[in-house]
């Protein structure tokens, strides 16, 4: 037992070593950690190679397409102008002069399709633009759009970090997404406060790199709000459905409507039909967007990066599974009344160590799932409160080793240290309130 400890210890090490400090890419860092702890626990080579595989093939089957659709939703958003279309239709209902409240909002809605570092860079200039109107500091609402998009992009599926991390569990997604709404939804408020009250003292003129006519005819291009959020809304209503649909109750959870429901609620088919109205987005549609130099092919090839490691960390953590290790910490763990609050940590220490959430996100699953009956986990609440848990771990202290981190600071005018006072601090307060609010529920209602 303390041989597989210290194993896993190294493994977890090697990860993080290997993906900061020799910038290996994260493919290679999991599956290596995956080999070095089946070699030094004294795993059965065969075992060990069936493992790997088992583990690989099996986590792409379950989410492959579902990354690659919500990818490509997220791809025909941007290039369609739709993220536009979304923002505008958000500055409408909340108004032009409540900037900052927008900002989080629309960055918040925009990261569910799109990755948090592209949804940044679309929507600066928009935010340049309405920040110099408004007479405000760039700060104030970069930081507001920026931690927008960073907890939808942690916490809400199809997201690749709560979509593995369910997957991981096996938490049901609808299940997931109703506790992770609530929880986001306030960790939201929270960050809007932070950004009008702290980031908000740091002053940085907001010179617009596009006019307003400019804004204007982008908007002329893009489609309709309500087409828009078509293709991010249905998916999530119809995986939900799914969800309520495997209760045994009238009228969804019965007869020949529990097997339709069951059906276009499945991730794949719900992700794919978004899949098919995001099709509808550009103004003009030409067959050249499904090719492989198209949009359609861009989005495969975003995919492919997170497939691969969504893989590996399959790979890991069906070798730790395989290993029976889980069985000998869980009782050894079983007293120690950890509960949500392990996932929480081990999510944030490795996001702060290494510094992608996805991968902080995967590593943690593959580290917990086989942990969740001696961490009172192993039920279907249980699970999907795990999967938060991580999830908030997962946007805890940004800083100079999170892509995302520079893109902010740098479209922004931010100097690091200003960085590191409003955003590393502000996401590491953020991650404790979302952590501390899962546990809460999990002391209310596990």
């Amino acid at each position: 037992m303390l041989l597989a400890l210290i194993m896993l210890l190294l493994a977890v090490g090697l990860i993080v070593f290997s993906t900061t400090r020799w910038q290996l890419h994260p493919f290679l860092a999991l599956l290596a950690a995956a080999l070095l702890f089946g070699l030094g626990s004294g795993m059965p080579l065969p075992l060990l190679v069936s493992a790997l595989k088992e583990g690989f093939g099996g986590t792409i089957g379950n989410v492959g397409i579902i990354i690659i659709a919500g990818t490509a939703i997220g791809v025909f958003l941007e290039r369609s102008g739709g993220a536009y279309a979304i923002a505008e239709a958000v500055l409408r209902r909340i108004g032009r002069q409540r900037v900052p409240a927008s900002m989080s909002l629309i960055g918040y809605l925009t990261s569910i399709p799109v990755f948090a570092d592209s949804g940044f860079v679309i929507l600066q200039s928009l935010n340049r633009a309405l920040t110099r109107r408004a007479g405000l500091s760039l700060a104030t609402t970069s930081v507001a759009l920026c931690f927008g998009l960073m907890v939808a992009h942690t916490l809400i599926p199809p997201t690749p970090g709560p979509i593995v991390t369910a997957e991981a569990l096996s938490a049901d997604l609808g299940l997931v997404m109703a506790i992770a709404a609530p929880v986001s939804l306030l960790v939201l408020a929270f960050s809007w406060l932070w950004a009008t009250r702290i980031a908000s003292r740091i002053a940085i003129e907001a010179s617009a790199d596009v006019d307003d006519a400019e804004i204007e005819a982008r908007l002329r291009q893009a489609p309709s709000a309500a087409r828009a959020f078509l293709p991010i809304l249905l998916p999530l209503l119809l995986i939900m459905l799914g969800s309520i649909s495997k209760l045994p109750i009238a009228p969804f959870g019965t007869g020949s409507s529990a097997a339709l429901l069951q059906f276009i609620g499945d991730p794949v088919i719900g992700l794919l039909i978004g899949l098919l109205l995001a099709l509808t987005l550009p103004q003009r549609f030409d067959r050249q967007m499904l090719s492989q130099s198209g949009w359609m092919g861009e989005a495969i090839a975003s995919a492919a990066f997170i497939i691969l490691i969504t893989g590996a960390g399959g790979a890991f953590g069906k070798v730790l599974q395989q290993s029976g290790m889980a069985q000998g910490l869980g009782a050894l763990m079983s007293g120690w009344g950890l509960g949500l609050l392990l996932p929480f940590a081990i999510s944030a220490a490795i996001r702060a160590a290494q510094g992608s959430a996805t991968v902080a996100m995967i590593t943690t699953a593959g580290l917990v799932a086989p942990l969740l009956p001696a961490l009172g986990l192993d039920s279907e609440l249980g699970r999907a409160l795990a999967v938060v848990a991580i999830g908030s771990g997962g946007f805890f202290a940004s800083h100079a080793n999170d892509s995302f981190f520079w893109v902010v600071t740098q479209l922004t005018g931010l100097s690091p240290a200003q960085g590191y006072r409003v955003i590393t601090t502000g996401s590491s307060l953020m991650a404790v309130l979302s952590g501390t609010l899962v546990w809460g529920l999990g002391q209310a209602l596990l």
